[in-house]
C-alpha cells in the first residue's frame, strides 16, 4: 500500500546548504515587498496541544537568519501555551499577488531575554504600553476594561522608558523542512522541498 512518501525513490536529492534556501527565502520575500498591498512578511502560525488539537492565527515575521524564524507575543497567550506544551509548528506565508507561498516546519525556542529587549525596545510606544495593558487570549468584559487598562499603563510609563514585560517575548522556529510552491497553469504547481535528514539538507521535486 503506496500510502506513506517513499524516500527510497527520490534518487534525484542532493545535499544543499542553508544559505542557499534562505537566500530563496529572501528573494522571495523582497519581491512580495513589492507587489503585496502590505505585510508580505504576514505568516500563518500553527500550533497543536499536547494532544494534537491544532490551531492557526497570522503572525508577524520579525527576523530570519540561519538559527530560524522569530516572532513575538505574549507568553499568556493560546499560542505561547501551546507552544510551550509542544514545541512545534509551522509556518506559511502566502502571496497572491505572485502566486506563491513558502511552507516551514520545525521545532520552537524561546528567545534570549537580550533579543527579546532590543526588539521590545524597537516598537513604537503605543505598542510597548499595549503589551503590558492586553492580557492576550483572555476573556475580558467589555472594551472599555481594555481601554482603562491603557489608559492605567500610559500614565505609569509617562515619562521614561518602557521596559518589557516578563510575560512579554518571541520564539524561534528552527527549520527542517521547506516547500517552495509556485502556481502554473492548469494546476500543475511547481513543488519544491528541502528537508533536513542527518545533518545535510536535501532537495527533491514534488508531484503537483
Amino acid at each position: 500500500m503506496a500510502i506513506l512518501p517513499q524516500w527510497d525513490k527520490c534518487v534525484r536529492m542532493s545535499t544543499t546548504e542553508i544559505n542557499e534556501i534562505l537566500r530563496q527565502f529572501d528573494d522571495w520575500l523582497t519581491e512580495a515587498q513589492k507587489t503585496e498591498p502590505e505585510y508580505a512578511e504576514a505568516m500563518s502560525l500553527a500550533t497543536a496541544t499536547k494532544r494534537g488539537f491544532p490551531s492557526v492565527r497570522i503572525v508577524l515575521l520579525k527576523a530570519v537568519g540561519v538559527n530560524g524564524f522569530d516572532f513575538y507575543t505574549n507568553l499568556t497567550s493560546r499560542k505561547a501555551r501551546e507552544l510551550t506544551d509542544n514545541p512545534n509548528a509551522a509556518l506559511c506565508f502566502h502571496w497572491k499577488s505572485l502566486d506563491r507561498q513558502i511552507r516551514i516546519e520545525g521545532a520552537v525556542s524561546v528567545i534570549n531575554d537580550d533579543e527579546a529587549d532590543a526588539y521590545f525596545a524597537s516598537r513604537p510606544r503605543a505598542s510597548r504600553i499595549g503589551a503590558w495593558a492586553s492580557k492576550q487570549s483572555q476573556p475580558m468584559t467589555d472594551r472599555f476594561e481594555f481601554e482603562a487598562r491603557i489608559a492605567k499603563y500610559t500614565a505609569k510609563f509617562n515619562i521614561g522608558d518602557i521596559p518589557r514585560p516578563d510575560f512579554w517575548s518571541g520564539f524561534r522556529l528552527s527549520p527542517v523542512r521547506f516547500e517552495f510552491w509556485q502556481e502554473k497553469q492548469f494546476r500543475l504547481h511547481d513543488r519544491t522541498v528541502f528537508r533536513l535528514e542527518n545533518a545535510a539538507w536535501l532537495r527533491e521535486k514534488l508531484y503537483p
